[in-house]
């Protein structure tokens, strides 16, 4: 059985990373076993940069944010030797097996690991996107939905005061998940996901129709939609796994711009971005990190390496991370189609009067 155990985190941070830290931590030390921290995800495994993580030193990480562990989006298939350097680090800190807490990137890199090197690893699914494939939920997600859902509140409440429309946009790399919870529980009028194109006539139709009814009206959209008539590729460059960097595409500014145009409606934009990555975890994101944390440290002890912790139903299991990390999850058709539901215009609610 493993004695000693590695645990990092990688990728965005989200809420939930720290009470699933804690969840390894406490159960590996009930099992007998010490646990190790490394410090900046992938790139802590590359240069062994660590710290010692102890129940004392976890105890009331449960409520807090982030990561105490920092992270960084390192690939080390792409540095040189840096593969090599891992090993070396897992040799040297003399661990039995390594806990990876990240997406489809983070535990990409665990997959290749343990298929091409053999290497003891269990995954834990981390992502505010909820895309990874595998899993019904990842921790971050809720408290990220919860964040941007009170940010569409307040935008309604300014909107109507002023008799605004106003555009929220959220965070989602390739997926509208966010984006897609966020306007069914906020009430949008119209929400732009990149799973399809933007309808521009019914979203400003939708758009004017509630502003007639209501005196506002509220456009959420996700960061990674499509643009009408631009290109969606960033200009920032990319990262290690080759992603485009997301930042200052100006999503929310260019539908600001379109819907006024289109509308003749004042209309105002509110970028939310980094702030659904921090503050205190959830409820839901606490237990969550919390379970798959324990579940994580089980598997360790069990010896059942390559296996990622998921959420199926109500019940943490294990499954692997070839399948865990084969696709994407993207919205399927049937949550298009309950959002399609809740933003349908009617003649009813176009002539509702407050």
């Amino acid at each position: 059985m493993a004695k000693r155990i590695g645990v990092l985190t990688g990728g965005g941070d989200c809420p939930g990373l720290n009470p699933a830290i804690r969840g390894v931590v406490l159960r590996a030390a009930q099992a007998g076993m010490e646990c190790v921290g490394l410090r900046e995800g992938w790139k802590g495994m590359m240069s062994g940069v660590h710290v010692p993580l102890t129940p004392h030193s976890v105890k009331d990480l449960v409520g807090k944010g982030g990561t105490v562990l920092g992270t960084s989006r390192t690939n080390p298939f792409k540095k040189e030797q840096g593969v090599e350097k891992v090993l070396e680090t897992f040799k040297n800190l003399r661990l039995d097996a390594l806990v990876a807490m990240g997406g489809e990137d983070t535990l990409g890199v665990a997959c290749r690991l343990y298929q091409e090197r053999q290497f003891p690893v269990v995954g834990v699914p981390k992502t505010m996107d909820n895309d990874l494939s595998a899993t019904d939920y990842t921790f971050g997600f809720d408290s990220a939905v919860t964040v941007a859902m009170d940010a569409a509140a307040r935008l309604k409440d300014t909107g109507l005061s002023h008799g605004r429309v106003m555009v929220l946009e959220v965070m989602g790399r390739h997926a509208g998940w966010v984006a897609l919870f966020t306007g069914i529980a906020a009430a949008a009028d119209y929400v732009c996901v990149p799973e399809r194109p933007i309808d521009v006539d019914d979203m400003v139709a939708k758009v004017q129709a509630a502003h007639a009814a209501f005196g506002t009206s509220l456009v959420v959209a996700s960061e990674a939609i499509d643009l009408p008539g631009e290109s969606s590729a960033s200009q920032d460059g990319l990262d290690d796994f080759g992603h485009h960097i997301l930042k200052e595409r100006g999503v929310a500014k260019c539908l600001e711009a379109l819907l006024e145009k289109k509308t003749g409606i004042e209309t105002r934009s509110a970028v939310i971005g980094h702030i659904q990555r921090g503050g205190a975890p959830t409820l839901f994101d606490r237990i969550l990190g919390t379970r798959v944390g324990v579940r994580a440290a089980e598997l360790v002890i069990e010896g059942r390496f390559g296996n990622m912790v998921a959420l199926k139903g109500d019940s943490a299991v294990p499954v692997s991370l070839a399948e865990a990390t084969a696709d994407l999850k993207i919205i399927p058709s049937h949550w298009l189609a309950l959002l399609d539901t809740v933003t349908e215009k009617t003649g009813e609610r176009a002539a509702a009067v407050v």
